[in-house]
């Protein structure tokens, strides 16, 4: 073409930044004393889990652009080492602690209003379906934001394997709940395990989207590892990780957050620029690795294939 014309996914390559700008392993270990094996990188992590991993054959996945492959792409090492994950700590480096997570075996339970319950493993269900990948943007609540490749299959075939019934309205997943490995898990205040859920036709629409992997290789533990949920038009918090259970209800569920929080926290938590949180706006975000802060987008840019789910909820609390 002559003549571009920027999509609203789409960010300037001028923001990327380099990786070697964000961690010189070297220095790391000097200044704090560490020992090289301590301080194993994620992705050394990652090729050392790889040959244990029965499931690391299957990537990389082809890429499925459909949905817009917005750049710059975030480095695989922040996205590896800068991460919410609850049940491991409050702080952004719990990609050590998250290792002590083993993920095989791994059993799904599936239950509520489906044909018939049934448990299945993770390596089985991986079988029925057909992986991809997917480039998309994230978009934290608390206003960080990244660029990744993640590889997994449709919520929609998750659907398919589980049969619910015509009558389910919502579909409901949980964390694991180990509390011996997730220290967490063992403060009484939060009401674990971690929830979460999406509406039948959110679940069924094409972005929804359950990732089995990061950058073309099995899903690293401290990002939600082996299976978690990926809806690319929320905010962050919505996408549960290391899911155990799917269940499906004719109920709206209480969520993890909205149960800690409500005013703060709603069962939508759909990406609005001009909703702000009530402690800080959401107009601007900080993609990782970069000084700057850029214009956040509504439903985070997805908009063309989302916004027809809403046309009828225009009366709940969709953004925040």
């Amino acid at each position: 073409m002559l003549i571009k014309r920027t999509k609203g996914w789409e960010i300037p390559e001028s923001k990327a930044t380099s990786e070697s700008h964000y961690l010189d392993r070297r220095s790391m270990v000097r200044a704090m004393g560490f020992g090289a094996a301590s301080l194993a990188l994620p992705g050394q992590l990652m090729a050392q889990d790889k040959s244990a991993d029965p499931s690391a054959r299957l990537y990389p996945a082809r890429r499925n652009d459909r949905y817009g492959v917005p750049t710059p792409m975030t480095a695989e090492r922040l996205a590896t080492t800068y991460n919410n994950f609850y049940e491991f700590g409050t702080d952004k480096s719990i990609w050590r602690d998250a290792q002590k997570l083993e993920v095989r075996p791994w059993t799904i339970k599936v239950g509520g209003m489906v044909e018939k319950p049934f448990e299945i493993g993770i390596d089985d269900l991986l079988a029925k379906v057909q992986l991809e990948e997917r480039v998309y943007r994230h978009r934290c609540v608390e206003t960080w934001s990244m660029i990744v490749p993640w590889t997994g299959f449709p919520v929609r075939s998750l659907v398919e394997v589980c049969k619910p019934l015509g009558s389910a309205k919502f579909i409901v997943m949980k964390t694991l709940s180990k509390p011996s490995v997730m220290r967490e898990q063992r403060d009484p205040l939060y009401p674990w395990p971690y929830t979460e859920g999406l509406a039948m036709d959110e679940a069924m629409n094409d972005l929804a989207f359950i990732a089995t992997g990061l950058y073309g290789k099995p899903m690293p533990k401290q990002n939600g590892a082996p299976l978690r949920l990926v809806a690319p038009w929320k905010y962050g918090f919505k996408n549960v990780k290391s899911i155990v259970s799917v269940e499906f209800t004719d109920k709206k569920p209480k969520t993890f957050w909205e149960g800690l929080q409500s005013s703060e926290y709603g069962f939508w938590a759909n990406v609005n620029p001009e909703v702000a949180h009530p402690r800080w706006s959401q107009a601007t975000e900080k993609p990782l690795g970069s000084e700057q802060r850029i214009p956040t987008l509504l439903y985070n840019g997805y908009a063309e294939f989302v916004a027809g789910l809403y046309a009828d909820r225009k009366a709940e609390k969709l953004f925040m």
